[in-house]
């Protein structure tokens, strides 16, 4: 069964003929995105912090967030989480997802830090990755003044932040960098782009995301020939093995559902960790709609608990 709030999502998208997203302009569909936030976040948390930085990367400066919750030691450094968005590598940029980000330095009791990386289809593949990684490597290098931790680095996202998380902990593995990253937070994430898993079928009408919407959002950020790259199709790598512990999290109405528990399996069957946790009865996107669906908050709280541990 749908949940009754996200089944009222939907009726009163219907109503009032919110137009599909597939058939809009990408700044369309950025600022119908914006206000589709503003109406289903809750009202966001007060932070110590709030600081805007600009991190260096292959594609010129790359916009981040910094969030420090009240009551976290500033006398020693910071864990940390490094925050990409969703919105398809299309939609979504600090402002979407600020409150998230905001739940959960609250919640975890750690620093987070959002990027805005490149989208397409200004700038496509592999440019968000690109920034992605080299945003994470920015913050670890300049971990001593901004009071971070740099033992302690996580990496997360939601739905496309999700992917792009996934594809960061794997890079940062294979380049063998010095410090490993503790935690990889994988909310909903695309780790296939072949789109070829059973719910892309069963749950790819009806939902909010559809199978239509996931097209626009691959045709604007990468070509076919680019599917099977494992920087766009994480579950396609030839080696999972040695990568942090891992938390996905799915929504049992959401096309990506079992793109995620794939994952998890395949983390699992090469020695990562890595815990799954389905919401069964959400859709994709419910976790920053903590306003209008309950289980939103739930899903945020069970997130940072993970995280809290994972960086303790």
């Amino acid at each position: 069964m749908l949940d009754p709030q996200a089944k009222a999502l939907i009726d009163l998208m219907i109503e009032r003929g919110v137009p599909p997203t597939h058939t809009l302009t990408p700044d369309g569909a950025r600022q119908m995105y914006r206000e589709r936030c503003s109406f289903s976040q809750p009202e966001p948390r007060a932070m110590a912090e709030v600081r805007e930085l600009l991190a260096s990367g292959p594609h010129g400066d790359i916009p981040l967030r910094l969030y420090r919750p009240a009551g976290l030691a500033t006398d020693t450094p910071a864990p940390t989480l490094v925050y990409f968005h969703g919105g398809g590598w299309v939609m979504g940029d600090l402002d979407t997802h600020d409150v998230l980000c905001r739940q959960l330095a609250d919640e975890a009791a750690c620093v987070v830090v959002a990027v805005d990386y490149r989208m397409g289809p200004e700038h496509r593949f592999p440019a968000a990755v690109d920034d992605v990684l080299a945003a994470t490597r920015w913050l670890q290098g300049q971990a001593s003044a901004l009071g971070l931790d740099k033992q302690r680095f996580a990496v997360g996202g939601d739905s496309a932040g999700g992917n792009l998380a996934a594809v960061v902990a794997l890079a940062w593995r294979d380049a063998g960098e010095t410090v490993a990253l503790k935690f990889q937070l994988l909310i909903y994430p695309a780790t296939d782009m072949r789109a070829i898993s059973s719910s892309h079928i069963s749950n790819g009408q009806g939902y909010v995301l559809t199978s239509d919407t996931i097209a626009y959002f691959r045709g604007h950020y990468l070509a076919a020939e680019q599917h099977a790259d494992w920087r766009a199709s994480p579950l396609l790598h030839a080696d999972l093995s040695g990568l942090p512990p891992a938390l996905a999290l799915t929504a049992g109405f959401d096309p990506l559902r079992d793109e995620g528990r794939q994952y998890a399996d395949a983390l699992s069957a090469a020695g990562s960790r890595a815990q799954y946790v389905c919401f069964d009865r959400q859709i994709h996107g419910f976790i920053t709609m903590g306003r209008i669906i309950d289980e939103a908050n739930l899903a945020v709280g069970l997130c940072a608990l993970a995280l809290r541990r994972a960086l303790a």
